[in-house]
């Protein structure tokens, strides 16, 4: 036996044995339009009435070529009584224009409902109207602060008037009995496109209002500092000429000395190049030495910065290990972080294991002290873990870099470890652009001090994934930029706890 079956806007033949249950049918239906298996379902006939189990085969028998409709449990629940009793009919009559079912209610009411069902408050307000149908003056307030925050998160604090009308069809179009019988879309209490009113509307101005207010408090105090903030650099000791000659000898020398000596002379032609947007990419084509020759990296930041600020990650570091391990020891004991752990405790005298050295995988419990955040609405947030590659990538030593690099894209630098395993690595490399920059340091903390410089020295922003890890280093433990650099409330948090 075959039968008609209609759910939303789709209608399907679904084939049944004779003298089928009732509950046999739902479940026909639910495998033929692919609903959840939890969805309660409840089945009209055409003329919308509902059907019930005691005369379903009656109606099916006398009606062989019947249409059933079939409806979510939840969606019967938000009908109006005028929507569901012959009886209810409005005391006068809609305006002419007036539109029943407007083109993409059904959209518009699926979007609002959706937003309630994963909004605080929400599942009371529709609750509420399955009680009443209808809603208090304050639930009603609750509900139009809850679509329009939705509205400004995803549509931005000026949305396009379609948009508004949008939100206001699918709320009357939710709850039925919130619809304005003698308005010409039934809405307009909501949104009124010709006026500009309406509850929308009203929201929408205090939001903008209250945000403008806070960008004129804050827009004085704009933070600005970190690796692309432009430094006042030594004076040039020697002009256009002569650094042209000096570029020239860098190019040839097999001298380190000579070498150092004449990347010193060309440091501040070197911070006009990385500050200049349309040159900062060639850095490296243009001061090929940072390939061949180590400890040029540190020589840019101390001249940079000064002695001092250049030793800070050294000097403090065997300090901050232990807090930081302690720390970590509070996180979510996931198999990662327990090996982090278990490497970060071991002393040089232990037994080699499968993990990193006790260093590195202090700063990778770092962080996951400081995981990963999203950047903007449409970027996806990343796990702690999965970030640990845009830190540091072990490179078996008998593999080719080509091999290594080949799927990095990346313009943020990260380190490459080279050895014959993660705890017994034996040169460390900044890559950059598919680019290797020999790290001067041996130890896996000095060559990640040499990371964190790079990003000055040639004014690469952090990697977005390690923004809270860099900087809370920044601002933490080389004191650079404090009261200029953004800082969210988690490096905050780590820093309090740390420190105090």
């Amino acid at each position: 036996m075959l039968l008609k079956v209609q759910y939303r806007t789709l209608k399907k033949y679904i084939k049944l044995q004779p003298q089928c249950t009732f509950e046999e049918v739902i479940k026909e239906v639910k495998e033929k339009f692919e609903i959840a298996s939890s969805t309660e379902l409840t089945l009209f006939d055409e003329s919308d009435t509902a059907i019930d189990e005691d005369v379903f085969q009656d109606l099916i028998t006398d009606n062989p070529h019947i249409c059933l409709v079939a409806k979510p449990l939840d969606d019967v629940l938000l009908l109006s009584p005028a929507q569901t009793a012959d009886a209810a009919i409005p005391a006068q009559p809609p305006s002419p224009g007036f539109r029943s079912q407007p083109d993409g209610a059904e959209t518009a009411r699926r979007m609002i409902q959706e937003v309630l069902e994963k909004s605080a408050g929400g599942q009371e307000i529709m609750a509420e109207y399955r009680r009443s149908s209808t809603l208090t003056h304050c639930t009603r307030r609750h509900l139009v602060n809850i679509l329009v925050s939705h509205m400004v998160e995803m549509h931005g604090k000026t949305p396009v008037r379609s948009r508004r009308e949008q939100y206001a069809l699918g709320i009357v179009s939710l709850f039925p009995n919130l619809r304005d019988p003698y308005s010409t879309n039934g809405y307009e209490h909501f949104y009124d496109s010709a006026s500009g009113t309406g509850y929308l509307s009203w929201r929408l101005k205090t939001v903008q209002r209250k945000a403008s207010q806070r960008s004129a408090s804050s827009s004085p105090v704009a933070l600005q500092g970190g690796p692309s903030l432009k430094r006042t650099a030594p004076e040039q000791p020697l002009d256009g000429d002569a650094v042209r000659e000096a570029m020239s000898l860098l190019l040839h020398s097999t001298d380190d000395a000579v070498v150092r000596s004449k990347m010193e002379d060309t440091f501040h032609h070197r911070q006009e190049l990385v500050h200049n947007p349309e040159m900062t990419t060639e850095v490296l084509k243009t001061y090929p030495r940072f390939l061949d020759v180590k400890g040029l990296i540190n020589q840019d930041f101390r001249l940079l910065f000064g002695v001092d600020t250049s030793s800070k990650l050294m000097e403090k570091w065997d300090a901050i290990k232990s807090k930081i391990i302690e720390e970590a020891q509070l996180l979510t004991q996931t198999l990662t972080v327990q090996n982090l752990l278990m490497s970060a405790k071991k002393t040089e005298d232990d037994d080699a294991g499968p993990e990193w050295d006790a260093d590195m995988a202090t700063l990778l419990l770092l962080l996951h002290l400081l995981p990963p955040q999203p950047v903007g609405k449409k970027s996806l947030k990343i796990s702690a873990e999965a970030a640990i590659e845009k830190l540091v990538v072990y490179h078996k030593s008998c593999c080719s870099f080509e091999e290594a690099m080949k799927d990095k894209q990346d313009r943020q630098p990260y380190l490459l470890a080279v050895g014959r395993s993660q705890n017994r690595i034996d040169h460390f490399y900044i890559a950059l652009d598919k680019k290797l920059v020999p790290c001067d340091a041996v130890r896996s903390v000095g060559a990640f001090d040499e990371l964190f410089k790079i990003h000055f020295v040639l004014n690469l922003a952090y990697d977005c994934a390690l923004l809270n890890f860099y900087t809370f280093l920044q601002t933490t433990v080389y004191k650079i930029d404090i009261g200029k650099t953004k800082e969210s409330p988690r490096v905050k948090e780590l820093r309090a706890k740390l420190l105090n």
